[in-house]
C-alpha cells in the first residue's frame, strides 16, 4: 500500500497540470526573470496560470518578473487572455508620459519613442496616485539586434542607496513637473485623454495635482509624489519613483543642452526636484543613475516571449535596437499610493 501512495500523488499532479510548466533561473540572467517553460507540447498558458495563479504571483513576489518562452503569446488576442488570467482585467493607460498606440481593447505597442533612442529603467506610472502592480510585455517581432527590455530589481537599488540620499527622499519625496503645449512632449490632449480643460482640471484635482494655464492653453502640472515605500505582499522596501527618469540630466548631454537653452529648466517638458522644490544636486542624480545601471540584467526576446513584472518590484528599460520589432504591453491590478506603507526612517 506504501507503494502504491508515489503514484497515486503523481497522478493527481499530472491531472492538476502543477508540473506542466517548469520554473528555472534564466542562463543569460540568473537573477531576474525566472524563465518558466512548458514541460510538454501543447499547453495553454492563459488555462494554466487560471488554475495556478498562486504560483505565478509567488515567483513574481520572489523573482519580481517572470519569463515564459515556448507558449506562443504572440498576439494582442493572447495577450489579453492571459492578463485575465494572471491578473482580471487590463487596464487603461492613463495620465499618459510617454507614445504609444493603442492595438486592441487595453493592449498597446511599447513605448513608441526612435529606435536609436535607450529608455531609461523606471517602474510604470509610479508618478500616478494609482498605478499597475502587474505588467505584460509579449514579444510579437523580435529586434534583428538589440531591442532588449532590461529589468532592474527595486529592491536592491534601494539597498545599494547611500542611507543619507535615502532619507531626504523618504522625508520629502520628489516633485514633477510637466509643461504642456511647446513642440516637444506629449500635448495635454492625448496625456489626460480629455478634449476640455475642465476635464483636465477635474482629473488634476481628483489627484492632487497642481494645474496651470498659461497663454495660449499652455499647461503647467505639478505634483509631489513618494520615492520608496513598502511592497503591499512581501513587506520589502522599494525605490518606486520618476524621479531620475524624468530629470533632464537623464537624457543624453546633447539634447539635456537644447532643451535647456530652448526653454530653461521651468519650462521643460519634464524635469523633477526634491518634494520641497529645491534642485537635485548632479551628483545625487549620479548616484541614482549608477545604481540603475549597476543592477540592470537583460535576456534577448524571443517570438512568443511573455514577460511578466510585478511593477513595484522590478523597473524595465529599453535598448537601442535596428530592424522591424513588434513588443505588445498590457497593465493590470491598480494599487493607489495612499495604500502603499511607507518605509520606516531608520531603513
Amino acid at each position: 500500500m506504501k507503494k502504491a501512495l508515489p503514484q497515486v500523488k503523481r497522478r493527481e499532479i499530472a491531472e492538476s497540470g502543477e508540473d506542466w510548466v517548469r520554473f528555472e533561473p534564466l542562463p543569460s540572467s540568473p537573477s531576474l526573470p525566472v524563465l518558466a517553460r512548458p514541460t510538454l507540447p501543447g499547453v495553454d498558458l492563459a488555462d494554466w496560470a487560471n488554475k495556478h495563479r498562486a504560483r505565478v504571483d509567488e515567483h513574481l513576489h520572489r523573482h519580481g518578473a517572470v519569463l515564459f518562452r515556448g507558449f506562443d503569446i504572440a498576439s494582442a488576442e493572447a495577450l489579453e487572455r492571459c492578463i485575465r488570467a494572471m491578473a482580471d482585467e487590463s487596464l487603461p493607460y492613463e495620465e499618459r508620459s510617454s507614445p504609444r498606440s493603442q492595438v486592441s481593447g487595453n493592449v498597446y505597442t511599447s513605448t513608441d519613442h526612435p529606435p536609436a533612442e535607450h529608455i531609461f529603467p523606471h517602474n510604470e506610472q509610479s508618478y500616478n496616485q494609482s498605478f499597475p502592480l502587474r505588467l505584460f510585455f509579449c514579444c510579437v517581432t523580435p529586434a534583428q539586434e538589440g531591442g532588449r527590455t532590461p529589468l532592474v530589481d527595486s529592491r536592491r537599488v534601494f539597498q545599494r542607496l547611500p542611507p543619507s540620499l535615502r532619507a531626504r527622499f523618504l522625508e520629502q519625496g520628489y516633485t514633477y513637473v510637466r509643461n504642456f503645449g511647446g513642440q516637444f512632449g506629449l500635448s495635454w490632449r492625448t496625456a489626460f485623454q480629455a478634449e476640455s480643460p475642465a476635464e483636465v482640471e477635474a482629473y488634476c484635482r481628483r489627484n492632487h495635482i497642481q494645474f496651470e494655464w498659461r497663454e495660449g492653453q499652455r499647461l503647467r502640472t505639478r505634483q509631489v509624489r513618494r520615492a520608496a515605500g513598502l511592497h503591499p505582499i512581501t513587506g520589502e522596501p522599494v525605490w518606486f519613483n520618476h524621479a531620475t527618469f524624468f530629470h533632464v540630466s537623464t537624457l543624453p548631454p546633447t539634447v539635456a543642452s537644447a532643451l535647456l537653452a530652448e526653454f530653461g529648466e521651468e519650462d521643460l517638458p519634464n524635469n523633477t526636484w526634491y518634494g520641497d522644490g529645491s534642485p537635485i544636486e548632479p551628483e545625487v542624480l549620479e548616484t541614482l543613475r549608477a545604481a540603475y545601471h549597476a543592477e540592470t540584467v537583460s535576456f534577448p526576446w524571443e517570438r512568443g516571449d511573455l514577460l511578466v513584472v510585478d511593477n513595484m518590484l522590478a523597473a524595465h528599460a529599453r535598448t537601442p535596437f535596428s530592424g522591424p520589432r513588434e513588443v505588445l504591453v498590457g497593465m493590470a491590478r491598480l494599487f493607489p499610493w495612499d495604500d502603499v506603507r511607507p518605509v520606516p526612517a531608520h531603513s
